[in-house]
């Protein structure tokens, strides 16, 4: 699957990424150690919350190179990976390493690679796993100019490459500073990958728990756009026993909880190798989605310019109003308005550059575009084994055992919990569901229309189903009674589709077990 990604976007995506200089408006062309990169975790928080001594607890070692401290200490970009024996890389060294995926780095210039080094050491999670641990994030101006590289963009470099993202907060400081709140922002495209770990929270009893956990999630609230809630894990993710607060010695912090809440976290972050390469179809043809909206644009803008006088003049209007421009391209070319990129950051890169020398749109790219997204990439996912277990090495269960491993994923259950065992009953296809999902048209709220997801149903149900059962899925599909889908409950479509074509019948209602966690029903 990879060597059929690496080809695809070689032959069909790269060319007209380079035509239309996509690498200088959105993300640098990617290299074929991006494809072969292993899951990457991505720590962002403010300083001392604990990312660099929660990477330690899941190594069950300290890594070369780590700082940890009460005050802000890590004060670089840090990539935890596996290798032979203990060394540092620097990050110069690391960006022209053929074998590692950060080439793209080097467009951050040498002030951030001097702030970059990538860590390895013989550690059986990184077998399967990259870590990256981030600076502390400061608060005040002053702080981020002194950095000498922009925070915020390489925190969104990372971001698009990583398979998962933890924000940390610490229980007793909760503030989000402007840029911190600059960082989550430039996440919203990649929600689905972003998780919130309340740490240390064996800190505080079970009452400020309760208080401080309702402050976090307004704090979220009031940064965070959209609807859906954000996971948020409770727990104290270091080597160090949990706090007591009780008067007899007990522990005022429910046990049962945090021992629940740490299982989920450490089941999500087995699961990450178990689906790397739909994860990886998946970014792809997020790309090809951004990367062909891109296209559009600038073919448009080119087209308005005239051919001799007035250009500077034109051009003034045509950034003037980029926003009707938009419109005119969604209608024109019937694109999904989340596909488009923000106006301001965008009117920003096209002031730099004459529209005169932006390329004519050809119909051909296009095609080619819609042929990776309709033929090429479903081809892909059908050679993908329908159900695969990989666990990372060296897990083994030990439960009921309190004392402290060297592995940490050794204390989670192999029974999967929460979302994940929602996707167990989906019988393991939720990520590819998830990739055919993402070449559809969808809503501002990320909801398909009928129209758009008539074909994959049907398609999954073969002509063995009636049009009365495809009904009757549908109803069943469609919790929120929007008359749309959002992707967890295309996924439910699919499955019962996938069912009714095997030859059972129709549930007349949905099954506890297949309630998708999206509609308020996370266990």
């Amino acid at each position: 699957v990879i060597d059929g990604l690496k080809k695809l976007y070689a032959n069909k995506l790269k060319p007209l990424e380079k035509r239309y200089e996509f690498g200088d408006f959105h993300s640098p062309l990617l290299s074929d150690a991006d494809f072969e990169a292993k899951p990457q975790v991505l720590m962002i928080g403010q300083y001392s919350v604990g990312k660099t001594s929660f990477i330690e607890y899941l190594l069950g070692r300290p890594f070369p190179g780590q700082r940890v401290g009460p005050e802000p200490t890590t004060d670089r970009f840090v990539a935890v990976m596996h290798g032979e024996e203990e060394r540092t890389v620097p990050g110069n060294a690391a960006c022209v390493s053929p074998d590692l995926p950060f080439g793209g780095l080097s467009m951050f210039g040498t002030a951030f690679l001097n702030k970059f080094e990538v860590a390895q050491l013989p550690a059986p999670v990184l077998e399967q796993l990259t870590i990256v641990d981030t600076p502390g994030i400061l608060s005040g101006e002053k702080q981020r100019i002194a950095r000498g590289y922009d925070f915020t963009q390489v925190a969104r470099w990372f971001a698009e490459r990583s398979d998962l993202i933890l924000l940390l907060f610490d229980a007793h400081k909760l503030d989000i500073s402007d840029e911190f709140q600059r960082v989550i922002e430039v996440l919203q495209g990649h929600s689905d990958k972003v998780r919130c770990v309340l740490n240390k929270a064996d800190q505080v009893d079970q009452q400020r728990l309760l208080r401080v956990y309702g402050a976090l999630m307004w704090s979220l609230g009031k940064v965070l756009k959209t609807p859906e809630v954000m996971r948020v894990y409770l727990g104290s993710f270091w080597s160090q026993p949990r706090q007591k607060h009780g008067e007899d010695g007990t522990s005022g912090t429910p046990e049962a909880l945090f021992d629940a809440e740490e299982r989920d976290l450490l089941d999500e972050l087995r699961a990450l190798p178990q689906h790397a390469a739909v994860r990886k179809v998946n970014e792809l043809v997020k790309r090809a989605r951004l990367a062909k909206v891109h296209a559009c644009i600038l073919g448009h803008l080119r087209d308005k310019m005239p051919a001799v006088f007035g250009m500077e003049k034109k051009q003034r209007e045509l950034l003037e109003n980029m926003a009707e421009n938009f419109r005119e391209v969604q209608r024109k070319y019937h694109l999904p308005p989340g596909d488009f990129p923000p106006i301001d950051a965008f009117v920003r890169q096209c002031a730099e550059r004459k529209f005169t020398k932006f390329p004519s749109l050809k119909a051909r790219e296009l095609q080619d575009i819609d042929d990776m997204l309709t033929k090429d990439i479903p081809a892909l996912m059908a050679s993908l084994p329908k159900h695969t277990r990989v666990g990372i090495a060296g897990v083994e269960s030990s439960e009921g055992s309190n004392a402290p491993s060297n592995n940490p994923f050794a204390a989670a259950s192999l029974a999967p919990t929460g979302r994940l065992q929602w996707e167990e009953e989906l019988l393991g296809c939720k990520p590819e569901y998830d990739a055919i999902f993402a070449t559809l048209t969808v809503d501002s709220a990320g909801r398909a229309s009928g129209a758009s997801c008539m074909a994959p149903l049907q398609k999954q149900a073969s002509t063995g189903v009636s049009h009365e059962a495809l009904r009757a899925i549908w109803d069943l599909a469609d919790q929120s009674k929007a008359g749309t889908l959002d992707a967890d409950e295309f996924a439910v479509a699919m499955h019962l589709c996938a069912k009714a074509k095997a030859g059972e019948p129709v549930p007349t209602e949905l099954p506890p077990s297949l309630v998708p966690p999206s509609n308020g029903k996370e266990q």
